[in-house]
């Protein structure tokens, strides 16, 4: 094993065992070597590799932000690593829509009525009405599905939602330059995102499962994603 997966090795440890918690710090970089009896260049390798993963964020200088801190950033750091797959285009992004609607057809299939992230998702509708451009609508777009998977209460399923939006979302923005009337498509999309909602709210998950597959496939076969499925 290589030392700075020692280093990793044993934070993971002090995760699991509860000895670190979200919000608590890492030992100084200079105590933590001395502590695991390696260098320092491997204790700052392992951190920078935790940054990466979205599990600690390193502060320097001094007062309350200095030193390592635990997060929970997972969404975001998956998301990074899945952009750089289909950037190396080993991930086809039809695969990756594929997916996106196979997990998203099953949270709003689960989806719990009167739960505060369908409120979020009711506000984010009416952000929308009123932000026609494409980033901005794009970006509460993002918002909205991720709020209809966190209707779920599967922290697993919402989490790999979020990442695979941000892993996709750059491309969808330069697959809307293929449209022939953006106006008309957001208009499009507002009414299938309040049809999917409605569906949520009123219990009837077979039908908000049905609504939001027809409503990813139908958006990418749209901007000419050839291979997405039907």
């Amino acid at each position: 094993m290589r030392t700075h997966e020692l280093v990793l090795h044993w934070i993971e440890k002090q995760l699991s065992d509860g000895q670190l918690l979200l919000g608590g710090r890492l030992p100084a970089e200079r105590a933590l070597a001395e502590q695991l009896q390696v260098s320092r260049t491997s204790v700052r390798e392992a951190i920078r590799i935790l940054e990466a993963m979205g599990v600690v964020r390193a502060g320097v200088g001094s007062g309350k932000d200095a030193g390592t801190v635990v997060i929970a950033e997972p969404a975001s750091a998956l998301g990074s690593a899945l952009r750089l797959h289909v950037a190396t285009q080993h991930l086809p992004v039809a695969d990756i829509v594929e997916t996106r609607a196979l997990l998203e057809s099953w949270a709003v299939a689960r989806a719990k009525p009167d739960t505060p992230a369908l409120a979020e998702a009711a506000r984010l509708l009416e952000e929308m009405d009123a932000h026609a451009a494409v980033d901005d609508f794009l970006g509460l777009d993002v918002r909205f599905h991720v709020a209809l998977a966190e209707a779920a209460g599967n922290a697993v399923v919402s989490t790999m939602m979020g990442s695979l939006r941000e892993a996709i979302e750059g491309y969808a923005a330069a697959l809307t330059a293929n449209l022939p009337d953006w106006e008309t498509t957001a208009a499009r999309l507002r009414a299938e995102h309040r049809a999917i909602l409605q569906a949520v709210n009123d219990g009837d998950g077979e039908r908000a499962a049905e609504l939001v597959a027809a409503h990813i496939h139908g958006f990418y076969r749209e901007a000419g994603l050839g291979q997405a499925p039907d």
